[in-house]
């Protein structure tokens, strides 16, 4: 069954440190109007507290009931087991709390917790970019349909999901796919996160422009002075985002290398696409050479800007090639253009992620008549 043919009631949590954002979804579709709350993350008491009220406040707007729990919250945790542990921005979780069970025993509903970077991927991959761009396709003439997909988000940190054939990759041990703790290519001892993230973009703007850190200069602040919105070292501006998107393709490629599917791009550092994205792309398309100096593609597919409207007919259409069986009327017909493609996000993360977290819930439960 198609996600927006369940009619499964989810109520939904967008968990972040400093608010909580409570919402309900049923089939892939927002049905109430949030509710935002403080999160009282340093207070274990308050925190479950607000998680109660803020459920039970969006229960009494539906006009049926309720047939799950599901949301989006910060690692490390057993998610399985609904155990939340150790956070550095919910100091009240130390020690190791059963959330999930907590929330069962409150509201005697099926609770189902993940990360972010799993239910941005996965909202993505069912209600949003994929779907989308398969339908485009068909629309354009093409033939070929993706349904593999993988997920980024770029924000304070580097997340990734990763949906194989509409089904989720969980691991088994609770994790994204860790893409933040895959290699950095400026500096050996640094994971890639160091590199993807705004402190990333804040450093090296400072470091360009020769003087030390300044607490409230936020990327945002550094777009603008990069687009010349804003006073400042443009060229340090402009050298920060060919960074960030340097490195953001040099991940991707070796994702790309494992994980044979489009690309999706959210999280708000995404906004700045047009700074970073020809660095990123110059780097997934960079040559390797071997011991003779021969020089290869590093990526084995063609990789294509989905955002580029010029080039995306080419990307639609493929190569369709027909081919005659001997004795027979037969004829089959393939798209024999091995490409990939990497695009922005049309939701906000906030709503992939809620959407991601109604289909992560109906993917474990019953489908309602």
């Amino acid at each position: 069954m198609a996600l927006s043919e369940d009619k499964n009631v989810i109520l939904t949590l967008d968990a972040g440190g400093t608010n909580f954002v409570f919402s309900a979804y049923q089939g892939g579709v927002e049905i109430v109007e949030p509710i935002v709350s403080p999160s009282n993350a340093h207070d274990l008491e308050k925190c479950i507290n607000t998680i109660f009220e803020g459920f039970d406040s969006v229960k009494a707007k539906l006009s049926q009931p309720a047939d799950a729990i599901s949301f989006a919250f910060p690692g490390p945790a057993d998610y399985a087991m609904g155990i939340i542990e150790d956070l550095p921005n919910f100091k009240a979780f130390n020690g190791g709390v059963p959330l999930g069970p907590i929330l069962e025993e409150k509201f005697g509903l099926p609770v189902f917790i993940n990360n972010d970077g799993n239910l941005f991927a996965y909202g993505e991959a069912l209600a949003g970019f994929l779907p989308d761009l398969n339908k485009r396709i068909i629309e354009n003439g093409g033939i070929k349909q993706f349904k593999n997909l993988v997920g980024l988000t770029l924000g304070t940190g580097f997340g990734c999901g990763i949906v194989i054939n509409n089904c989720l990759l969980e691991g088994d041990n609770s994790c994204d796919a860790g893409i933040h703790n895959t290699s950095n290519k400026f500096k050996i001892n640094w994971n890639a996160e160091e590199s993807v993230s705004t402190r990333a973009i804040q450093r090296v703007y400072l470091e360009e422009a020769g003087f030390e850190m300044i607490e409230n200069l936020m990327p945002k602040d550094i777009f603008d002075i990069a687009k010349g919105i804003s006073v400042g070292n443009k060229k340090a501006a402009l050298q920060a985002f060919r960074v960030f998107g340097e490195a953001i393709g040099n991940s991707i490629a070796n994702m790309t290398t494992l994980i044979d599917g489009i690309v999706v791009i959210g999280g708000g550092l995404a906004a700045a696409w047009e700074l970073f994205a020809p660095a990123m792309f110059a780097e997934i398309n960079r040559m390797y050479e071997d011991t003779s100096g021969n020089k290869y593609a590093r990526v084995s597919v063609k990789v294509y800007n989905l955002e580029e409207e010029t080039t995306f007919g080419e990307f639609s259409k493929g190569h369709v090639q027909s081919l005659s069986i001997p004795s027979s009327d037969r004829i089959v017909t393939y798209d024999n253009l091995a490409r990939v493609g990497i695009g922005l996000s049309k939701l906000s993360a906030s709503s992939a992620i809620a959407i991601g977290a109604n289909a992560f819930a109906i993917q474990h439960l019953k489908p309602k008549e």
